[in-house]
């Protein structure tokens, strides 16, 4: 029985570890499973779906070991990043954000100060390049075959490439610097229209040429901090996070606020399910998980609102109704079963 059929029927709460093995219940609900997977604490950031190997990336920091992590099998652990013995809060030690392209995945270790190559197949790095600044997030950019790194210290986005022809896991090159000023916060890619949309750091949003690599939309987004960011690709809708406590919708056409909510306190990394058009947000003060669906328009409804975890600033859906937020205190990751219809 998988963790969604365990948690649909009920009654049962129980925590994975990292081996595969079942033990007693955590600190999770009847509705919501716990995933174990350090607990000594992790410091969590970027939690991102890998849909070509159908997992859920959870970079370890501390811990060396970026998690890959599916409901339907057991976790399976890639060693070899930076490594501490104790979680001492925060989320600015080793790797911390992974991203799949080309079928293998790029991480960043922000204390190595490296951009990593993993082969998922073999479980092991097979490349390593240094960073011009301390990272933050990565992503692929499949148009381009360039990996993207978030380097908010520098005020910039890093820009490695793969040369022409370059085999799966080749080592990038340096390729470019993308001047961010006032920012850039969090990372999203739109291959539909070769863009790429980030956020300065208070109040604004901006849009990224893949190709130009110029910034060429400046936006509002109404956060007094902005965080987190996700999109809907077909829709055109972009979902921005504000730390204070609020959803936001903008059309990445003409950059209009569409709709908004309110959540709870503390929110950064934010999820989406394209599929059921269901936009997930953690609140790490408040502890708390909100869904909320999307309308064509571009208005929220709220579906639900529970237990996140408290500093749970980080969450993501995979393809299967699944929410994991993160839980940093006790290495964790709680698991809800989202079983909403999706929204029109």
């Amino acid at each position: 029985m998988s963790w969604a059929e365990r948690a649909a029927a009920g009654g049962l709460a129980v925590v994975l570890l990292a081996g595969g093995a079942l033990a007693g219940a955590h600190h999770a609900r009847a509705d919501e499973l716990s995933l174990e997977l350090d607990d000594a604490g992790i410091g969590f950031d970027d939690l991102r779906f890998a849909p070509g190997l159908g997992k859920v990336l959870v970079p370890g920091g501390r811990t060396g070991k970026l998690f890959l992590v599916d409901t339907s099998g057991p976790v399976i652990e890639i060693d070899g990043f930076s490594t501490a013995a104790r979680w001492e809060g925060g989320h600015d030690f080793g790797v911390t954000s992974a991203d799949e392209g080309r079928g293998v995945i790029y991480a960043t270790d922000r204390t190595s100060g490296k951009l990593v190559v993993v082969d998922p197949a073999t479980r092991r790095i097979v490349a390593a390049v240094p960073l011009g600044a301390h990272p933050d997030y990565v992503r692929w950019v499949g148009p381009r075959s360039e990996i993207w790194v978030t380097e908010p210290d520098a005020e910039k986005i890093e820009v490695f490439a793969l040369g022409a022809g370059a085999a799966a896991g080749a080592t990038p090159v340096h390729a470019a610097d993308i001047s961010v000023r006032g920012g850039p916060e969090s990372l999203v890619i739109d291959p539909l229209r070769g863009r790429a949309y980030t956020h300065l750091w208070k109040g604004t949003t901006v849009a990224v040429d893949l190709a130009t690599h110029a910034v060429v939309a400046t936006w509002p987004n109404g956060c007094a901090g902005s965080r987190g960011i996700d999109l809907d690709v077909d829709r055109g809708q972009l979902f921005a996070a504000c730390a204070e406590g609020r959803a936001v919708v903008l059309d990445v056409r003409t950059g209009k606020k569409l709709g908004g909510a309110t959540t709870g306190a503390g929110v950064d990394v934010i999820g989406y399910a394209p599929a059921l058009h269901h936009l997930y947000v953690p609140a790490a003060k408040a502890g708390t998980l909100s869904m909320f669906g999307v309308s064509a328009a571009g208005t929220l409804k709220p579906l639900a609102a529970g237990h996140g975890a408290a500093g749970g600033h980080c969450g993501v859906a995979d393809a299967k109704g699944n929410v994991f937020v993160c839980d940093p205190a006790h290495g964790a990751l709680v698991l809800s079963v989202d079983g909403a219809p999706a929204t029109k």
